[in-house]
């Protein structure tokens, strides 16, 4: 196993296993719907269950099949992309959080009727009450930042980009497209 996947499984793994781990301790330590507070209210502890996704989408009865059915599709993308990628540890970082956080959320979607397992909120910030989330959501979120951040240093540095190099560019139009017609070069005899 090369180390590139030893990354990718440890830190899949880890995130899997911290994420069941905090949900678990929720289940067991908090009252279903009632907020409480832990560091003098900079942690706001909620028990809550989702059927849906992403600040409660949700697409009714179906919604446990369509997500589960999604988030393999997204995951085994993920996996491809990680696999293609030759690009620095961000990306691989990145694409490891996001697997951790979606595989840590299917989790709770195939065991559970209820839903996934939320916990932490709902924060006010003054123009909205952000919903309740989970640590896999966290997983997903710093992934997510981290891939943009990696790709915005690719973009601003084209050097960091592996690619194949370019066929030379034409000097005139006729050039790029060759000709059917022989030039009076091949016509001479």
């Amino acid at each position: 196993m090369t180390g590139k996947w030893l990354f990718f499984i440890v830190f899949v793994v880890v995130g899997v296993a911290l994420d069941q781990w905090s949900k678990q301790w929720a289940l067991a330590n908090l009252q279903y719907s009632q907020t409480q507070e832990a560091w003098s209210g900079l942690l706001l502890l909620t028990l809550s269950f989702n059927k849906g996704a992403a600040f409660g989408l949700n697409l009714g009865d179906a919604s446990r099949g369509i997500f589960i059915v999604f988030i393999i599709a997204t995951v085994t993308w993920l996996t491809v992309v990680y696999h293609r990628t030759h690009a620095g540890g961000l990306r691989r970082l990145g694409l490891a959080l996001v697997c951790a956080g979606a595989l840590g959320n299917l989790t709770d979607r195939i065991t559970s009727d209820a839903g996934v397992v939320d916990f932490l909120g709902p924060y006010n910030l003054g123009f909205m009450l952000w919903p309740i989330f989970n640590v896999a959501d966290i997983w997903v979120v710093l992934g997510i930042a981290a891939l943009f951040i990696a790709m915005s240093r690719h973009d601003a540095n084209p050097a960091l980009v592996e690619s194949e190099p370019l066929a030379p560019v034409a000097a005139s139009p006729a050039e790029a497209v060759p000709s059917l017609m022989p030039t009076r070069e091949e016509q001479a005899p």
